[in-house]
């Protein structure tokens, strides 16, 4: 069986096409599933940075309390209430 030289270099090109091909889709899904992976652990970085952030959020609230502001200001910056006569009301001027 003698197969003409034309034919021989098509058949040549299309199996050397189909080897291409193949590991293109061996190399596409290769990167797909390393690209899914990236995701995966972006996505449990974001959940853990989603949690912490709820936790600061708590704890600012309960260090910006009045209670705890006025126990800062008395334990560290020895403030106290003024006393009834220490106290001045200054009156807005009418115009």
């Amino acid at each position: 069986m003698n197969a003409h030289p034309r034919q021989l270099v098509i058949a040549l090109l299309l199996g050397a096409a189909i080897v291409a091909t193949g590991v293109g889709i061996v190399v596409a899904r290769h990167e797909a599933r390393q690209l899914f992976a990236e995701l995966e652990a972006l996505n449990r970085e974001q959940d853990r940075l989603e949690i912490d952030w709820g936790r600061l959020r708590l704890e600012q609230s309960a260090y910006a309390t009045h209670p705890r502001i006025e126990q800062v200001a008395r334990d560290q910056l020895s403030l106290a209430a003024p006393a009834a006569g220490q106290i001045v009301v200054v009156a807005e001027p009418r115009q």
